[in-house]
């Protein structure tokens, strides 16, 4: 069926039997077993389906449905819907795809649904299969799996978001600052905020799945929910850090910039002090007054002419060692 990757029964963490859709409430009358379901970009019939073999709440079907939703925990009587976001590196780009992950869990069973750009979790199953005393757990322990999978899927990201900051900081330290600097800086900083918006939500799940209120995540499965949690902290950690550092590297840039204009601004202010002395030399001479004793002098064109070009010398000369110029 279009939409299912996997439909699988457990037993005491051993897969038993690969089953259909419509044979999913007939396996969970079985206490021993829990199924294990993984759906991409479901179409409206197949979430009816799914609806009704595992008695979900028609919000949490609503919301699977739609996407777009932001990372968020909610209980409807006995089932937990959970929604995280994935995130990675688009290799073309460069920039952050994101995607979604929907989470229906239960006792006995565990329904999770992939939206948009996002990882296949078919290793994730293969790792959990090969610890069949750990996945005797039950789906509580297969939510860990995958929530440590996303999580993980972060530091990437986050190392590529540094390494940005790094060539940003020597375009604005090697180089002199340009406009196209200061649009990398945004879009930095723009990627970081969605980063922490999806990051910040998700060290309040953790927290909760390890609180003793939600049952269905039974005592021995709490600690694994802690390591996803001490991840998402450092996670959120080092985009404090990052984010600072872009901050900081922003204000360099507006500060560099107006250094240069500054300048920019003493040598025009230099070169037209200079260029001011013949400017007004010339217009003394050129008022045509009769009564100038220079104008009958023989040597009145070259004394002015060197009178002028002196003062100008002068001029560059001091303001070449004020550095102005």
């Amino acid at each position: 069926m279009d939409g299912v990757i996997n439909c699988v029964a457990y037993s005491k963490g051993i897969r038993v039997a690969n089953i259909e859709i419509e044979e999913i409430n007939k396996m969970l009358k079985q206490r021993d077993k829990f199924v294990w379901v993984g759906l991409n970009e479901p179409d409206t019939d197949l979430l009816k389906k799914i609806q009704d073999e595992f008695d979900l709440h028609d919000l949490a079907i609503e919301d699977a449905h739609n996407a777009h939703q932001r990372p968020k925990l909610e209980t409807y009587g006995d089932t937990i819907f959970l929604v995280l976001r994935t995130a990675q590196i688009n290799a073309t780009t460069h920039h952050i795809d994101f995607g979604e992950t929907h989470f229906f869990l239960g006792h006995n069973f565990i329904v999770n649904v992939r939206h948009g750009s996002s990882l296949s979790y078919k290793d994730v199953r293969a790792r959990c299969e090969a610890t069949p005393e750990l996945l005797s757990k039950g789906p509580a322990f297969a939510l860990y799996a995958i929530m440590d999978s996303i999580v993980d899927q972060y530091f990437p990201v986050i190392e590529a978001l540094e390494q940005d900051l790094d060539e940003v900081e020597h375009e604005i330290f090697g180089n002199k600052p340009t406009r196209g600097t200061t649009q990398k800086i945004y879009e930095l900083k723009r990627e970081l905020l969605e980063v922490k918006r999806v990051i910040t939500p998700l060290i309040d799940i953790c927290n909760r799945l390890m609180r003793f209120d939600i049952k269905l995540v039974p005592d021995d499965t709490r600690p694994y929910f802690r390591d996803v949690y001490d991840h998402a902290i450092r996670i959120n950690e080092m985009l404090e850090t990052t984010r600072d550092l872009v901050t900081a590297a922003l204000e360099a840039n507006f500060s560099l910039t107006s250094i240069s204009q500054s300048e920019v601004s003493k040598k025009f202010a230099g070169w037209a002090a200079i260029i001011g002395v013949p400017t007004m030399i010339a217009g003394v001479y050129g008022m045509n007054f009769e009564t100038m004793p220079e104008l009958h002098w023989t040597y009145a064109y070259p004394v002015v002419l060197f009178v002028t070009f002196s003062l100008c010398v002068i001029l560059y000369i001091f303001f070449r060692r004020s550095g102005w110029l």
